[in-house]
């Protein structure tokens, strides 16, 4: 069993090998939301492919210390809270706690460590950072008291996203946190305090002010997992600049090489086009879930496609993942039933269930572990057609998908069937019993208006989604 993952900054498939001299212990930083508004399902589409990469590395043995940033001061976050007259910390709570709810919905994994941009420790360590750069002379006090990174001192800025600064031209220092917009440049360590900042600053060296957003994940990164981290991830957008200036400002502060493995994901799109509000195919995760879809359904679509594809994201591709999940429950239920309570054979694991592991050993092929996903769901149901499936071997199928499945994480969540649907399922078994078959007919087809299907089993009722 090998690993092997793309690596940004060499542009090539690695073997992965994690810096504890054990190789089990594994450091890995998140880009995590900006927190000004409800997390859109592009950002998921990041989140995914790292719960994902997760999830697969501990199946292989490793132990993933995960921290996910939130980012909780910056401009979109100071002009929201003004724009709302609250304070900032009020503002953003608000967005922090929808984006657990949504991560539960979706179930990804939980982070070792949340840290927020605003909390007292990690402001002293963005500012301790800034002045080992300025005994370094590596950041300077401009003159209208901001401090920044000299980008000319790291003769590196600019390799992970393979750009050669001699042929580019600087355009000014700017102070903005969009970064689309940012000038190739200096770029901002501490933001001087001023109007349109209102209440939001914090006492420094340099004078009231605010991090700059780069500063800001390579303060947590380096407070929490160490000066050299595993693996680091985010989206293609966050290579340059933020990715190149978190290089530069903590390779200058700790003399390390900041991190081994560079992971990123390609662009969501909707529909064939860009994702924007003006477009109208702008959607977050509660969005979709008013219009009927599951986080399960949400999740799977997300996972499906290889992360270093772009991933064209469509409402008819959530219709196709219901119909795959129903097929997946399906066998599940046909297997659990043929199994009843016998124990897993005593047999190593399925054919398919290493083939699929090594699928997702090559840098998280996606499509290669979900065909043999689907493989093996045809091949033992034709098993079980022909009778050759024993319940032994049932059960060993099960144990193994149970394997697979704290990889995907897709198996039919009963939490998540609604009250209102299982009100009336608990009716219909009564009914069933008391044996009113007209009152069961009913109550089966009102639970279909509500988007389910109830089957009666041996086991007793089994309810998926239509």
């Amino acid at each position: 069993m090998s690993v092997s993952l793309f690596n940004t900054a060499t542009r090539t498939i690695e073997a992965f090998k994690p810096l504890d001299p054990a190789g089990r212990m594994v450091k890995m930083y998140t880009c995590g939301p900006t927190v000004y508004n409800f997390a859109h399902i592009g950002n998921f589409r990041a989140y995914i492919f790292e719960d994902l990469l997760q999830r697969h590395l501990e199946a292989r043995g490793f132990e993933v210390e995960r921290v996910m940033n939130l980012t909780d001061v910056d401009d979109k976050t100071i002009a929201g809270c003004k724009k709302c007259g609250v304070p900032l910390a009020d503002f953003t709570a608000k967005f922090k706690a929808a984006f657990f709810e949504d991560l539960q919905a979706l179930r990804i994994k939980p982070a070792a460590h949340y840290p927020a941009a605003t909390a007292p420790e990690y402001i002293a360590r963005m500012i301790e950072m800034i002045q080992t750069l300025q005994s370094q002379d590596v950041s300077y006090k401009a003159d209208d008291g901001s401090v920044y990174f000299r980008i000319a001192k790291f003769p590196r800025y600019g390799q992970l996203a393979h750009l050669n600064l001699d042929e580019l031209r600087p355009s000014g220092r700017i102070q903005n946190d969009e970064y689309e917009k940012e000038a190739i440049g200096d770029f901002a360590l501490w933001k001087a305090w001023n109007a349109d900042d209102g209440d939001v600053w914090w006492e420094s060296p340099w004078g009231r002010g605010r991090p700059g957003w780069h500063i800001e994940c390579s303060a947590m990164a380096t407070a929490l997992l160490g000066p050299e981290l595993d693996i680091h991830c985010g989206g293609v957008d966050n290579i340059f600049p933020h990715h190149e200036a978190e290089i530069a400002q903590s390779e200058c502060v700790t003399g390390r090489h900041f991190s081994r493995y560079w992971l990123h994901c390609a662009h969501l799109m909707v529909e064939g086009q860009k994702m924007a509000k003006s477009a109208g195919n702008f959607y977050t995760l509660r969005d979709l879930l008013e219009k009927g879809y599951t986080g399960r359904e949400i999740r799977y679509v997300l996972l499906s496609v290889h992360y270093r594809l772009p991933l064209n994201f469509t409402l008819s591709g959530l219709d196709a993942a219901r119909t795959a999940l129903v097929r997946i429950d399906a066998w599940l239920e046909r297997l659990g039933a043929l199994a009843g309570t016998v124990p897993a054979a005593e047999t190593a694991a399925e054919p398919a269930m290493s083939r699929f592991l090594e699928a997702l050993d090559e840098d998280l092929n996606i499509s290669g572990a979900l065909g043999q996903l689907f493989d093996w769901i045809r091949d033992s149901n034709r098993a079980m057609d022909a009778g050759q499936l024993t319940p032994a071997a049932a059960a060993r199928t099960l144990a193994d998908f149970a394997v697979l499945n704290s990889i995907l994480e897709i198996d039919a969540d009963k939490a998540s069937i609604p009250d209102a649907v299982l009100g009336l399922v608990q009716e219909r078994q009564a009914a069933r019993e008391g044996k009113d078959w007209g009152r069961s007919d009913q109550l089966r087809d009102a639970v279909a208006a509500l988007g389910w299907q109830v089957k009666d089993t041996k086991q007793g009722p089994q309810i998926t989604r239509i």
